[in-house]
Parts: C-alpha cells; structure tokens; sequence
C-alpha cells in the first residue's frame, strides 16, 4: 500500500529525514512514535506531496507522490497537526467545501457528509460556526475533512494534541474504528498514544528509522537479561548455595534487608529465563522462606528512551528546520464564503447558521 524508499529532507545543512525506508500493509494503524525534531512531521508532509524530498521516493497506492501526484494525492486523507479550518463556516458548509474540493460527484456530497457526520457525532453542531467549537469538535472537523471522499490512507499529525483525557480517548476510540477500512498512519512523541492506538510502532529519532515492529515485537526485539529481586530469611551463604545451582543465572549480590534477619538478592538471569518458579522451590528447600519476589523487564518506555537518546544535534536539526516548516504550515487566511461559491445565511442568535440548504 505505502512504500517510502530511502527518503532524505534537508533544510539548509541540517538533515530531517535521513535514509527513510520503510513499507505499511494496508488497513492497519501505524504510528510513528520520536521525540521533537524525530523527523515525523517532516516525513509525514513528504509522503502528503506537502513538501518535496530532497532523495528517495513515496508511492501511495502504486502512484509515485512526485511523478503522479494527483492519483496519489487522491488516496490520501490528511489531519495536520493544526487542522486548517475555515471558522466562518458551518460544519457542514465546511465538509461540503472539502467534498468539492475533492471532487467527490454532487449527487453522492450530500449522504457522504451526513455519514460522517453521524460516525464522527458531529449532527448535533452541524449548523455551528466552526470558530464557535471546542478544540475537541475541531479536531473532529478535522478529521471527517480528512475522511471526505473515503481515502485508502489517512494520515493524522499528532491527533491527540491538545486534547483533555475525555478527548483523547473518544479520539483514540474513533482511529481504532477506522482500521481495516483505511490505512491508519499517525505521529506522535507520546508513548502512551501510540502504544493505545497502533499495531505497529515505527521509532525515529534523527530522522532515522530505529526500530519497526508491533509494541510486543519491540519489547522482545529489545529484551535483555531478566532482573528479580527477591526478599528472603536467611543467610548470604545458604543463597549463594542455592544460586550456584542454577544455570540460568548470569550474576547476582546481596544486601540488608529491612526486617529482622532478612535479605534481599538481586539477580541477573539469561535472556528469556524464567526461574522464579524453579527458585521458589529452592530457597523453600534450603529453608529459606521468601517474603517477596518480583521480576523487572524493560518496558516499551525503556526501549523508547534507549533508542532515542539523543545529544544537541538532533535538538540543532529542529531549529533549523522550524521556521521552513512553520511558514508551510501556516492555517490557510479564509475568505469570505460567497467568494467559494456557497451563499451566506444570516446567523441565529448565538452566532450559528443551520447550514441546512446545502
């Protein structure tokens, strides 16, 4: 569905996009996950045919985003981070803009926006100002723009930004509706987004490909050696006994522990072992009672730090490309509406038109 083959964007003399390659199989959620200045944006505007890369290639659908833009362009479905609203329109004036714009044939513009409107719980401020909305509904705007015309690929920069709890999870609860029907691509430097929503999780930091792989592929792909921590009573000299039988333990220490003849053993296991039940066992036959037990793997936050760890280059790369990406992404200024075609309606009170003619 997606290939992005070796893709570089520079601004000035500092790379965004360094080598980028990757592929996404249609109908799943992807989430590119990195921290500020990762390149995610700016790979996102790229395979968008927003911005021009300075190397590689983008094919959407089997249409190359440079050589054939406009079939590429049409499976496309973009939400920007900042979603470019018109605030002088209706809801629905503004989807009915959005399906002239994509062409969508006028017999089938009018049951296309009122499907989206229902599956998007946007019908009861249909009639609205958009500028009368809260941040939550833009965001909804935003995204049935982004579903006008039914692309096969929806691409969503930081969907989730600026959103309260209720928001996000309503938000979250909408894109996991949507896979299988689309291909679901978003971005985002927060774990806990991506890790909710996506099947799959591209790491970039630097504008590199780290890591590829569902949240589970990656925890085994980074999995190191196990750590437990237990707490016995007992002494260091029947422990060290016990630990010097079993094979599966790499290396360990000992120090006081906080009740009365008790001590706590740190160990270090080879990868993929599980001994607890097995040391269990033993330390209950030395005679050694076990007051507690438990077992440290690194989490998907921890894989995330380690492979993002990055000094003031990457910190260099986004500022200097900022002000290029700023200046692109500026909301477009909207005219007045009889300038698109679409006749104005006096307001309600309240600042609101039905939007019901069109």
């Amino acid at each position: 569905m997606i290939q992005v083959e070796h893709l570089v964007k520079r601004y000035g003399g500092r790379t965004a996009v360094d080598d980028l390659t990757f592929t996404l199989e249609p109908g799943g959620i992807y989430g590119f996950l990195g921290p500020n200045g990762a390149g995610k944006s700016t790979t996102m505007n790229v395979m968008t045919g927003y911005i021009a890369a300075d190397g590689g290639r983008v094919i959407i659908d089997g249409h190359d985003i440079l050589r054939n833009p406009i079939a590429a362009k049409s499976c496309i479905g973009y939400l920007p981070e900042v979603p470019p609203l018109y605030t002088d329109m209706t809801v629905r004036e503004f989807l009915l803009f959005a399906a002239q714009l994509k062409l969508v044939p006028k017999r089938d513009r009018k049951e296309q926006i009122e499907m989206l409107l229902e599956k998007l719980s946007l019908s009861e401020v249909s009639g609205r100002l958009i500028r009368n909305l809260s941040k939550g509904y833009r965001q909804r705007v935003g995204l049935a723009q982004a579903l006008v015309g039914n692309p096969k690929v929806l691409i969503l920069d930081e969907p989730m930004v600026g959103l309260d709890p209720k928001q996000i999870i309503e938000m979250r609860e909408l894109i996991k509706s949507l896979a299988g029907e689309h291909t679901v691509i978003l971005s985002s430097h927060i774990l806990s987004e991506v890790s909710a929503v996506c099947d799959h999780i591209l790491i970039l930091s630097g504008g590199k490909l780290m890591a590829s792989g569902s949240p589970e592929e990656l925890q085994q792909m980074m999995q190191g050696k196990t750590a437990l921590t237990v707490t016995v009573i007992g002494e260091k000299e029947q422990a060290e006994a016990v630990l010097a039988q079993m094979e599966e333990v790499t290396q360990y220490h000992f120090e006081a522990g906080e009740e009365e003849g008790s001590i706590v053993i740190h160990i270090e296991t080879k990868e993929d072992a599980d001994i607890r039940k097995a040391l269990s066992v033993a330390l209950a036959g030395a005679g050694m009672p076990i007051l507690s037990m438990s077992r440290s793997e690194r989490s998907l936050e921890d894989i995330f730090l380690e492979l993002t760890e990055a000094g003031p280059e990457v910190e260099m790369e986004e500022e200097a490309g900022s002000e290029d990406e700023m200046e692109m992404e500026e909301k477009p200024e909207a005219g007045p509406v009889s300038e698109i075609g679409i006749e104005e309606e006096p307001e309600t009170e309240g600042g609101e038109r039905d939007g019901s003619d069109l």
